[in-house]
């Protein structure tokens, strides 16, 4: 009996200790929500104060809109609300056709910056460049409007003329670029054949994108007389602003034949989901190289992070944008939208890279190497150009071996003088091939969880 009255005692005294903890937590919880409902007294005691008193008549609606906006920024860059036109271009742009001058913009600092431009677009051919500064739209300053404000100022009628003042890292004065808005219809991947690499471009994340890089990867595979002609691919991803995550998640899953994507992870630790590869690489296990650089965000980060994390590719360029959070599309009653940062992303190994970016595995900045227009680049003597050297008789095939040889390399000189990390890409692919490395499949990296 002594034993079961010291049990029944403990478990009173246990209970006690248990309690009074319990006590302060829903104390401050209701303080919390008292507090809370007296903000909300207090916002609607302002806001009718402005309704009533301000030296013009106010739109309401519209100082709403403002308001709710104004706390969804306050989060981060990312978290918006969309009035209802603006969730309708949204829908639009991920089908990957809509109206504008082509650009992936965040705000910083109050100003426009311009994440990338994207190909084959009104921006993209005026010369507008990743981390370019927009501080005026025809001459008015960005200063004290939203994102949300200022993308509605740079969106227009199809046809039509806007001027912004762009402020560049490098440039002693601001620039003031004109583009003629269009209706832009984006081809989400396209693919070409350089030499006997096929080179396939993702400009962006939407719907379409893991259909057209498929038909990018068999139109290249076509036009080189079959896939096993094909050394390798070049995937790149450069200038490219994001999109969906699902694109992300196909597009890494069509390069690898098992093994975790992505991982997101919200608030709560149990808020978490894994994509997976499932078996199928569309490439055949050819290597790849995948290209980044400063405009590379968001989804683009997904698929670089993956491949280089089951070390299925190299990544060669420069660090990315480091765009590493989620955002979900949350449709409210009145048809507009509210764009809410829900989680993080990590890459298979675990890696965060939120504000830090994904790390190439090979640095190579962009640079454009100038020769002067008429100018030829002095060549080296070699043996050949010695008076009375002996000859090498060469058979015809190893003299058209020798041929093509050369004019791959003059074609590789060329293309470094335009894109010089491709250049590099392309020699990066020849060497796996020389060497042998195949796709550099690996098993999959241990996660740090």
């Amino acid at each position: 009996m002594r034993k079961i009255a010291v049990a029944a005692l403990g478990g009173a005294v246990a209970g006690a200790l248990l309690t009074a903890p319990l006590v302060a937590p829903l104390s401050a919880q209701e303080n919390d929500a008292r507090t809370t409902y007296e903000y909300l007294d207090l916002f609607g005691d302002i806001f009718e104060r402005v309704r009533t008193a301000y030296v013009e008549k106010v739109d309401e609606k519209a100082l709403i809109e403002s308001a709710i906006n104004g706390m969804l920024t306050s989060l981060d860059p990312h978290s918006s609300y969309m009035p209802p036109t603006a969730f309708d271009d949204m829908k639009v742009q991920t089908r990957g056709e809509f109206g504008g001058l082509g650009i992936e913009v965040t705000m910083e600092n109050g100003f426009v910056k311009v994440v990338s431009p994207i190909d084959d677009t009104p921006a993209a051919e005026a010369g507008v460049e990743s981390n370019d500064f927009i501080t005026h739209i025809d001459g008015e300053s960005v200063l004290g409007l939203t994102l949300a404000d200022a993308v509605d100022k740079m969106r227009g009628p199809v046809g039509s003329d806007i001027v912004i003042t762009i402020v560049r890292e490098g440039a002693e004065e601001p620039l003031e670029v004109t583009i003629t808005r269009a209706n832009i219809k984006i081809a989400a991947a396209k693919g070409r054949a350089e030499g006997d690499v096929g080179v396939l471009r993702v400009t962006q994340f939407t719907e379409q994108t893991y259909d057209n890089l498929k038909e990018a990867i068999e139109k290249v595979q076509e036009d080189m007389g079959g896939a096993e002609n094909v050394k390798g691919y070049v995937l790149d991803l450069r200038n490219n602003p994001g999109g969906l995550l699902n694109q992300a998640v196909a597009v890494s899953d069509a390069f690898l034949e098992s093994g975790e994507i992505v991982s997101t992870r919200g608030r709560d630790a149990k808020d978490m989901d894994r994509y997976n590869a499932e078996p199928g690489d569309l490439t055949g296990g050819k290597p790849i190289v995948v290209l980044i650089n400063g405009g590379s965000a968001s989804a683009s980060e997904i698929v670089a992070g993956a491949l280089q994390d089951h070390h299925r590719a190299i990544v060669v360029g420069a660090k990315s944008f480091g765009k590493g959070s989620v955002q979900t599309i949350m449709p409210l009653s009145g048809k507009g939208a509210i764009r809410l940062t829900t989680a993080r992303y990590y890459t298979p190994s675990g890696r965060s890279i939120q504000a830090l970016g994904i790390e190439p595995d090979i640095l190579i900045e962009q640079a454009k190497l100038a020769v002067e227009e008429g100018e030829v680049p002095p060549r080296m003597r070699s043996e050949a150009d010695l008076r009375g050297s002996l000859e090498n008789a060469l058979s015809e095939d190893e003299r058209k071996q020798i041929e093509d040889e050369r004019a791959r390399h003059e074609a590789t000189a060329k293309l470094r003088q335009e894109d010089l990390q491709l250049a590099y890409a392309l020699d990066v692919l020849t060497g796996l091939s020389v060497y042998g490395m195949g796709a550099m499949q690996a098993a999959p990296p241990a996660s740090n969880e």
